[in-house]
């Protein structure tokens, strides 16, 4: 079982991701901006972070890069459903484990975070 925190701020997408992590076992915090997940990451240490790319407040590429340098045993993964936003975090390959495309099926996000915990 992992600590996860999901940062999504769509709600039937952060609830479908947070009920397929609990049912694979994990524990999990979603919260609905970037700003919401440092304040988290703050409270307590997370074993991977989920975290949208395009949210307001503090978008995902801009929390991948505060989380990583804070938090640099923390895996991360991005979501994204817009192909530009997939280039932009392209750079960040060595901070991030993967870039996950919108709309996913229940075993695609599962398998994803699996990849992410086992390195």
């Amino acid at each position: 079982m992992a600590a996860i925190l999901v940062a999504e701020d769509d709600g039937a997408v952060s609830a479908f991701v947070t009920r397929a992590l609990v049912h694979a076992g994990h524990e999990v915090r979603a919260v609905a901006d970037g700003s919401a997940a440092l304040a988290a990451l703050a409270e307590r240490p997370f074993d991977l972070l989920l975290t949208d790319i395009v949210m307001p407040e503090l978008d995902g590429i801009a929390l991948a890069l505060k989380a990583s340098k804070e938090f640099p045993a923390m895996r991360i993964l991005l979501m994204t459903g817009f192909a530009a936003e997939r280039q932009r975090a392209h750079n960040l390959e060595a901070l991030i484990h993967r870039v996950i495309a919108k709309p996913f099926t229940l075993a695609e996000i599962c398998a994803a975070v699996d990849g992410a915990l086992q390195g």
